[in-house]
């Protein structure tokens, strides 16, 4: 019965392995990016990370320097210029041997009244949030059709389910997000893709610097959370390991709220 049990135990932990894996991470020096990149390093996977924050680059590079982490490639690419993403990604996939795992994380979150938005300020908002992440489906799936294995998971936010007040491209483009993911894996399903979505909550990282009130910004989200505590990397981490993983396999299309028990649908 021992026997049985640790390898029932051994086949569980391998489901939920990503060693080996390449995974192309945008967004991935900063906010909840940096501890997350370290989580999949530590796990034995090889992060292609871009990042255009020379700070939070050159920190990132310490922490993985620091606990001997290796897989790590990082590079500054803008988001916003597609053309030239798309052209140094194809060089990346080359170099590192194809992608297994897209996680399309990089946002950026102006905050104003809509009426004060441009046209031109909304579609950059679009093009860094959205359309880049799907420069970097693109540049991936032709690695993941030939190996029949891949995932692609997009991180939306809560806001997309309830509005947020002042942050309409923000909203508009974590919704796409979410609308992709289902697109995708109802078109890459038979190629062995999974395409799901993870949906934060409110996290503690610069992006809360919007909120002129700190501690009231927190005891609001904790009034809204069924758990009274605020999340962590660890809880992104997490989720992020499990859908990289075979342990997901039979899971596309879906979106995952790491909240807290904010929304609850």
């Amino acid at each position: 019965m021992n026997g049985q049990l640790t390898a029932v135990a051994e086949e569980r932990k391998s489901a939920m392995s990503v060693a080996g894996k390449v995974i192309l991470y945008t967004g991935a020096a900063g906010g909840l990016g940096a501890e997350t990149t370290l989580a999949f390093l530590r796990a034995g996977a090889k992060v292609v990370a871009i990042d255009n924050d020379p700070a939070k680059n050159a920190a990132l590079e310490f922490a993985a320097s620091k606990e001997s982490l290796k897989g790590l490639v990082l590079r500054a690419l803008d988001l916003s210029n597609l053309e030239t993403l798309r052209k140094s990604l194809e060089a990346l996939a080359m170099e590192v041997g194809g992608i297994d795992v897209v996680i399309n994380n990089a946002a950026i979150y102006p905050s104003k009244p809509f009426e004060e938005y441009s046209i031109e300020e909304m579609q950059r908002v679009q093009r860094i949030n959205v359309d880049a992440g799907i420069v970097c489906v693109q540049v991936a799936l032709p690695h993941m059709r030939e190996k029949r294995w891949g995932r692609i998971i997009n991180i939306a936010s809560v806001t997309a389910y309830g509005g947020w007040a002042n942050l309409s491209p923000y909203v508009q483009s974590k919704g796409a997000l979410i609308g992709l993911a289902r697109a995708w894996a109802r078109e890459f399903g038979a190629y062995g893709v999974t395409v799901n979505a993870i949906a934060p909550g409110a996290f503690p990282t610069d992006a809360e610097k919007i909120h002129a009130d700190p501690e009231s910004y927190t005891r609001f989200v904790l009034d809204h959370q069924a758990i009274k505590r605020r999340g962590s990397a660890s809880d992104i981490a997490n989720a992020l390991m499990f859908l990289a993983s075979d342990a997901a396999g039979f899971i596309t299309g879906q979106t995952l709220n790491v909240d807290g028990g904010w929304v609850m649908n």
